[in-house]
């Protein structure tokens, strides 16, 4: 059975919103390991952008799989899968973020 188009069409701006979400974690990435060495610690630098990157990396890597098995439960007619990894982008991006903080006032004071 044909799922009604709205849904189908909701599920494809999911899809391509959880790509737009890893090309912008992946640009964070990047500009945090662009970041002079002498304005951060370096091995913290280099850690966030690795997380970021690896943010980015799940979240790519997980919205075709998503995409497909919630157009699957349209079609079938089934309960929606729930969102497994939302709380690892959550927690992750928060993480970063007080990280980041902390480098930034660390960076302020000295």
């Amino acid at each position: 059975m044909e799922p009604d188009p709205r849904f189908t069409l909701a599920n494809e701006r999911t899809f391509l919103t959880w790509l737009s979400t890893a090309l912008a974690l992946s640009a964070g990435g990047v500009a945090i390991a662009a970041v002079p060495s002498d304005v951060f610690v370096p091995w913290l630098r280099t850690c966030l952008a690795v997380a970021l990157v690896t943010l980015s990396a799940l979240a790519a890597g997980m919205a075709y799989p998503r995409w497909r098995n919630i157009q699957r439960a349209l079609r079938k007619q089934a309960p929606l899968p729930p969102p497994a990894l939302a709380a690892v982008f959550g927690y992750g991006v928060a993480a970063v973020a007080v990280a980041a903080l902390v480098l930034i006032i660390l960076s302020a004071r000295g």
